[in-house]
């Protein structure tokens, strides 16, 4: 046998600085000289990963040393800070940082770290054949700097943190290369020093904070040391990141801003260290007011399952504009099967009249981190496969997948059907006390005065009488059924039980689980047990189908056991009961005007008192409660059903009209009941002019939706039977407002347009009290047509009305609209028509359909009342070209 290669080495020191990056790629190279490619083209990435960590985190001079023994390849990289630990950030493959020691990990045959009082040295090597013997890992045989104060970060979501943590980095090594080639973006010197090394000390401390099981809830409660004078350094941190913020909206940085959630987040994990370390009190994430944009329902990490399972249509896309998932519900909505929606541009959705707005609107959000519609409830049409427009509320939200990405998670509902509540962020905790790590929120203690140990003590008449008035009070105090019963479970949970389940029947007889309410919001994972279950049948002998069939209340002393002849929906509450856990419940029939609607489960979890006989009187008392507010509230939804199909059957076909083009949009309120007295119309009376009418009855009512439907059909018949000047019919149609068994209160805008095909156009209008019709010219010029106003419809039929006369000129746009486009809560009406105005004179170039839709996004978000807006713009056909001379 031969003898072993001697072993050979050669060592070089860098200074600091990123240029040494590059100098210690040419170094390993030169050493390597001879060495299998493969090996010396590894070497070069690992030593480049990690004289790059030592640049950026340490700041000292760097030594690197290359041996070379039997073919393998052994390669060392000091610094000359011990203090400064190593940290694998564990980053997810779309992290643009945190990937150096995961790369060494993943590449290298062995790896270890070795310290002591003078540096610390990380070492990898590389070979070919044979097993390596075992990795040492990273942990240095020098200590951290012992820290002095413990900062106590309540309700953190790990996959925001994640996000977050990756853009400081980001944008921190941006500048620290920056200030390096001598462009230090207006950043001092000294705060980018302090910045780099506490933000290395606050990722060091999170990522072991979070290395254990994150719980179901997706929220933690993180213990960060850290030392006692690190507050200035954590304020500079603050300073070169809202710097940064700065110059990535200038796109002096390859780093994108952050989006306004995570930015929000950053502020408040910097404004808890700093507020801790001066002797303040803990405040949780999740209850710190924000705007819109920035809060969030799901504080889980995004999952795809969450799109599945909602009701809502609803449909997720990543920052490059794809879609990632979609549900039945959304697919069902715009044609589509849910995957074939998987993969496609986001604009295969938008009309094609605003996919060159959605394209610019999303290319800002990202280059600039600021949003306008996020978190809003904005009105705006919707492409179905086939070509129509389908009119929806969009409302969306951003979530973070747990590899550290951005997900954009839209809900788009019919403005015909009722749009859910906006979402709200669950106040998990109410307040935190210092000293306790999850801000006492451990299940096992009840609240005070109200939780278990009132329930073993018995509950008094007293207390049985309250409870059943707040029960009632719940489902009463909104009109949304599913949000009344999530207010009636959490009642429950707090007061009587630790987990409670209503399931209701659907109009197919199916069974509906629409409400699950757990007493520890984190015990329950996002979409997995609400839904349409199966249909209760002759096979099911399970205590749930029994109580739909009309038994009960049953008392259960244990879970529900599978049995041998049990059914789909056996199976499906047996398997309830195992993954909530529960030690005795009680199940009864929801009963109102001698019909079942449903039932209520409330379980107890083993461990505390169970439910006995004497507790089945209570809960019949509260079914009956609980039965008679879902009756009522379904009862509430037919109608309103009926009333939206009334308010959608009365919206116009517009006229054709030749010379002119006319749109039209009506969008109901984000918070109403979706009917109301809006309306618009738009006919041609025999004499051949034109008819526009904008009008708006008091009330979000059935009743203000009937009183509507009956002015516009009265206006309609006098107007074409009359064909008086516009006055005059308001005076009539007033008239005829008070001949009715209740006259209705109402404004109004009646106009006639006059004119040929080519012009020009003459329009005569009259108002009842309505908000002036708003001109806009060609040229950017906006302004609001005066004249011709009066008292409101109602008010005095004997009173005089005038009628005001405009001239159009070709290509303006004229625009009729209820206030509810323009009036805001605690801002003057001067000020809300100077925006109407402005945002009309930039659309004015805009093809119209545009122009409605543009008001109506950038306008009607989030707005409280109903809004209808009747545009035209006269259009003269193209004059022909002269045909050729005839000699």
């Amino acid at each position: 046998m031969g003898r072993s290669e001697p072993p050979t080495a050669v060592s070089r020191r860098f200074p600091d600085g990123p240029k040494s990056v590059a100098a210690a790629r040419r170094f390993v190279r030169a050493a390597l000289d001879g060495a299998a490619s493969d090996l010396v083209g590894t070497a070069e990435l690992l030593v480049s990963e990690l004289v790059t960590n030592a640049v950026l985190h340490a700041r000292t001079e760097v030594g690197v040393s290359v041996a070379r023994l039997d073919g393998r390849v052994r390669v060392r990289v000091g610094d000359r800070r011990p203090g400064r630990g190593l940290v694998p950030q564990r980053c997810s493959p779309y992290a643009g940082t945190g990937q150096g020691l995961a790369l060494v990990e993943q590449l290298a045959s062995r790896y270890g770290a070795d310290g002591d009082d003078a540096g610390k040295t990380v070492w990898f090597e590389l070979w070919h054949d044979g097993p390596p013997p075992p990795s040492s890992g990273w942990e240095t045989a020098v200590p951290p700097l012992p820290a002095e104060r413990t900062v106590t970060l309540v309700d953190v979501p790990p996959a925001l943190e994640a996000s977050c943590r990756q853009h400081r980095h980001g944008v921190l090594r941006e500048l620290t290369l920056a200030a390096s080639a001598g462009d230090r973006l207006g950043v001092a010197p000294e705060d980018l020093t302090a910045a780099n090394d506490v933000n290395n000390v606050i990722s060091a401390g999170l990522t072991a904070a979070l290395d254990t099981p994150v719980p179901e809830s997706g929220l933690r409660t993180l213990l960060l040391p850290l030392s006692a004078d690190a507050v200035p350094a954590v304020q500079a941190l603050g300073r070169v990141l809202g710097l940064a913020e700065e110059r990535a909206r200038e796109e002096r940085l390859l780093t994108l801003p952050a989006l306004p959630r995570g930015r929000a987040f950053q502020e408040w994990l910097l404004d808890e260290v700093v507020g801790q370390l001066s002797g303040g009190r803990p405040t949780a994430w999740t209850v710190v007011p924000r705007e819109p944009g920035v809060s969030s329902t799901e504080l889980v990490p995004w999952d795809v399952g969450q799109v599945r399972a909602s009701r809502v249509p609803t449909i997720a896309a990543d920052e490059g504009n794809r879609i990632v998932a979609a549900n039945g519900a959304a697919a069902d909505l715009l044609g589509w099967a849910p995957d074939d929606l998987v993969g496609r541009r986001l604009t295969a959705l938008v009309p094609e009249h605003l996919r060159e707005r959605h394209t610019a609107a999303f290319t800002s959000m990202l280059l600039t981190g600021r949003t306008h519609i996020v978190g809003r409830s904005v009105p705006l049409p919707a492409l179905h496969r086939d070509g129509r427009l389908i009119p929806v509320r969009l409302y969306i939200q951003t979530q973070e997948a747990a590899d550290g990405r951005t997900v954009f998670v839209a809900q788009l509902v019919p403005r015909a059907a009722t749009f859910p509540d906006v979402p709200r962020t669950p106040g998990r905790v109410l307040e935190a006390a210092v000293g306790e790590p999850d801000g006492g929120r451990s299940p096992a203690v009840p609240e005070s005065g109200t939780g278990r140990a009132r329930v073993q003590g018995g509950m008094s008449p007293l207390d049985r009488l309250t409870l059943l008035a707040e029960l009632g009070a719940q489902l009463n105090n909104t009109l949304e059924l599913r949000e009344g019963l999530q207010r009636a479970g959490r009642l429950l949970t707090r007061r009587l039980a630790d987990w409670c389940v209503v399931d209701l029947f659907t109009d197919d007889a199916r069974v509906d689980r629409v409400c699950v309410v757990h007493r520890d919001p984190r015990a329950l994972r996002p979409g997995a047990y609400e839904g349409v279950l199966t249909e209760v049948s002759d096979e099911s002998r399970g205590p749930l189908a029994r109580v739909l069939r009309g038994a009960g209340p049953l008392l259960l002393v244990d879970a529900p056991q599978p049995g041998q002849t049990e059914s789909a929906l056996d199976r499906q509450y047996v398997e309830l009961f195992r993954e909530l856990g529960a030690g005795s419940a009680v199940v009864a029939p929801l009963r109102a005007r001698r019909r079942i609607s449903g039932a209520l489960t409330l379980a107890r979890a083993p461990g505390g008192r169970p439910f006995a006989e004497e507790d089945l009187a209570l809960v019949d008392d509260l079914v009956h409660s609980l039965a008679l507010g879902v009756d009522n509230a379904r009862l509430y939804q037919d109608t309103r059903s009926i009333a939206e199909r009334l308010q959608r059957s009365l919206l116009p076909v517009l006229p054709e009209v030749e010379g002119l083009r006319l749109a039209a949009r009506y969008a109901a309120s984000s918070t109403t009941a979706q009917v109301g007295g809006d309306w618009y119309d738009s006919f041609v009376l025999p004499r051949g002019d034109t008819a526009l009418v904008i009008g708006d009855v008091t009330g979000h009512d059935l009743d203000a939706a009937i009183a509507m439907s009956q002015l516009r059909s009265m206006l309609r018949g006098i107007a074409v039977d009359r064909e008086e000047p516009p006055a005059e019919v308001l005076r009539r149609l007033d008239l005829a407002n008070h001949s009715l068994h209740q006259e209705a209160t109402a404004t109004c805008v009646y106009g006639l347009l006059k004119g040929s095909a080519h012009g020009p156009w003459e329009l005569k209008h009259s108002s009842a009290g309505h908000p002036p019709p708003l001109l806009t010219t060609r040229d950017g010029r906006a302004r609001y047509l005066g004249g011709g106003a009066g008292l409101l419809l109602g008010m005095d039929p004997t009173v005089d009305r005038g009628t005001a006369l405009h001239t159009l000129p070709a290509h303006s746009t004229l625009v009729l609209y209820t206030d509810g486009l323009v009036e805001r809560r605690d801002e003057p009406i001067d000020d809300a028509l100077e925006r109407l105005r402005r945002h009309a004179a930039d659309l004015a170039h805009e093809p119209l359909d545009t122009f409605c839709d543009e008001l109506l996004i950038g306008l009607g978000a989030d707005s409280t009342d109903d809004i209808a807006v009747l545009a035209v713009r006269p259009t003269p056909p193209p004059s022909p070209r002269p045909g050729p001379a005839v000699g």
